[in-house]
């Protein structure tokens, strides 16, 4: 196992961690303590759930498989997750955390899901920050981080404020250049980098064909995305989350067999991705934003709607785009509809898509 530095933090975590959104059998909690056990062994140390996974559920079995680790004697890291924002709220949500995981201290407690700046300013109204000071003064949690689905200058900008000591945001061979700024303020705020869904949600070993640039070695699909993340060296950990024992298996004999690129074979990696990612939204936001020639007319958040249209290419679901925007961005198609075909957008697009066309689509 690789351990990296968690930002300035003095910690240590493994390269590899573990997911608690995917159990496949969360009712027979005995199954998943023995699946983090199996993990804790093959050396992972970070491990990350969140109180909405399962409805609590997979926070209680993080208690079984914590208290297991414990009389191991195995070492781990937990990380968790909250979406309130009061004083009271905060500190009761803590509470019950600590109790279902069965721990006296959370070691990353994240701010969850912030999806856009305007979500965090109404957070930070409710002085999130103060209270989630208070409770790391008080020893209940030790590093405030957050966890966000912002791109490109977005994300940068949430993380410069100087809040988080640890980021978690999605980062995968699929939407990879979504992302990449936020590199430019872990780097400068010196900050744990914790990646989710490197499979892209399960799309990458959905569609092997699409990803087959990945490979080296005759490795399988799975290996090789992981690989991908790993050669990146400002990423502190790749979450995974596993369904089954087998999984866990499988990931740790890639990481065992793994063989790192240079700096120089991970850039021509990125550079051959184009032709098999052709007609996917990139998510680089020139639509938008400071980058075009200036803000979408009707305000239109044409970055987040494209990205929910690649589910079109990557997913056999007739529900795949409406679930994208509502569980990943916190949309509906409502917006989509106010498109006026000014192509302000397509002109500023690198990869001249037909914005407006796919917007109808999705508008209905």
């Amino acid at each position: 196992m690789i351990y990296r530095e968690y930002g300035s933090t003095g910690k240590k975590v493994s390269l590899l961690g573990f997911g608690g959104m995917r159990f496949g059998n969360i009712d027979n909690q005995e199954e998943c303590a023995q699946m983090m056990v199996t993990a804790a062994q093959g050396g992972i140390t970070y491990f990350d759930t969140a109180p909405g996974y399962f409805q609590t559920r997979s926070e209680t079995a993080f208690g079984k498989g914590f208290a297991e680790l414990r009389r191991l004697n195995l070492p781990y890291y937990c990380a968790t997750k909250t979406f309130k924002t009061t004083e009271k709220d905060l500190r009761a949500e803590v509470e019950g955390q600590l109790k279902r995981l069965g721990i006296p201290v959370i070691d990353f407690y994240h701010v969850w899901c912030i999806t856009s700046l305007e979500n965090w300013q109404e957070r930070k109204r409710d002085n999130i920050i103060a209270t989630l000071r208070k409770l790391k003064d008080e020893g209940l949690i030790r590093h405030i981080c957050v966890s966000s689905h912002l791109t490109g200058d977005d994300i940068k900008e949430l993380l410069m404020e100087g809040v988080f000591e640890g980021v978690l945001f999605g980062y995968s061979a699929y939407n990879f250049r979504t992302r990449e700024a936020a590199f430019k303020a872990v780097q400068a705020k010196k900050l744990g980098a914790v990646v989710m869904n490197p499979l892209g949600g399960g799309v990458i070993p959905q569609h092997p064909e699409r990803f087959a640039f990945l490979k080296k070695d005759g490795k399988g699909i799975v290996g090789a995305a992981l690989e991908f993340l790993w050669d990146h060296q400002d990423i502190t950990s790749t979450l995974v989350g596993f369904q089954n024992e087998a999984q866990v298996k499988e990931c740790l004999a890639a990481m065992n067999a793994y063989t790192p690129r240079s700096a120089k074979e991970l850039e021509e990696l990125k550079a051959r991705s184009s032709a098999s990612l052709e007609g996917i939204c990139t998510g680089c936001a020139y639509c938008v934003g400071s980058k075009a020639a200036s803000d979408c007319p009707q305000g239109i958040p044409i970055p987040k709607y494209m990205d929910a249209y690649n589910q079109k290419f990557l997913s056999d679901k007739p529900t795949a785009i409406k679930d994208r925007l509502a569980w990943h961005w916190s949309l509906d198609t409502k917006k989509a509809a106010e498109c006026t075909a000014c192509g302000q957008c397509e002109k500023a697009c690198t990869q001249h898509l037909n914005i407006i066309e796919r917007l109808r689509e999705i508008a209905g």
